[in-house]
């Protein structure tokens, strides 16, 4: 049994996660595990592959990833509050992803400072749409008396593949060039971009109605192996 098989199998046989938690947590884990190959060996990279790449172009690129995400995260959260349903939501995590894989395909044609800044600013925007949509699907789709326990999958589970990526994305980087590297994170991030199509038809209608968990569970299917 492969590592991917035991990670759905494990998933599919814990009490209190319905289709709707899997999957979401299963793209999360594509998603920042992903990310966790590039995390350690930017800098590196910025460094090595960039002209004029310095230690402060690395410190540049970090904020502008966080002002573009601070700034758009507030907005787009009360823009899908005002929207009923949950389509819109999917299509926030899904969009939201997508843009982070442009933003690693553009580091792969990145040659100086201001172009990882539009990618940084690209990736910001694409986490801000992402976050606010995911947490909502994650906690309305939550069993009652279970809150805790979901959101403790998600976290030790994403752990896990950040840290695994982590230790292996400076010895692939080194091996096999930063190139490579970024095609094996869009893959991931592909991954995690398409996985929340599986629960489109779980999502709650536009009748401005939330049913009870009872109901949402009520019409899943199992999980596809």
């Amino acid at each position: 049994m492969t590592a991917k098989q035991k990670t759905f199998y494990s998933l599919k046989n814990m009490p209190g996660l319905n289709k709707v938690i899997k999957i979401l947590i299963l793209s999360d884990v594509a998603l920042l595990t992903g990310l966790g190959f590039v995390t350690p060996v930017f800098a590196i990279f910025l460094t090595d592959n960039i002209e004029g790449g310095t230690v402060e172009v690395a410190g540049f690129a970090a904020a502008i990833y966080w002002i573009i995400n601070s700034l758009t995260m507030i907005p787009i959260g009360r823009h899908l509050d005002k929207r009923l349903g949950e389509k819109d939501d999917l299509w926030f995590v899904i969009l939201g992803n997508f843009l982070a894989v442009l933003s690693v395909i553009g580091y792969i044609y990145s040659n100086l400072p201001w172009h990882i800044y539009l990618c940084q600013g690209i990736y910001g925007l694409g986490m801000a749409m992402n976050i606010p949509a995911y947490t909502a699907i994650f906690s309305r789709h939550i069993e009652r008396g279970k809150e805790a326990f979901p959101w403790g999958v998600r976290g030790a589970l994403t752990g896990i593949g950040s840290s695994i990526a982590g230790a292996l994305g400076g010895i692939i980087a080194y091996n096999f060039g930063f190139s490579n590297l970024f095609i094996g994170v869009i893959i991931f991030l592909i991954l995690s971009s398409l996985l929340p199509f599986l629960i489109s038809k779980q999502m709650l209608p536009r009748t401005g109605i939330i049913p009870k968990i009872q109901e949402v569970k009520s019409i899943e299917s199992p999980l596809p192996k």
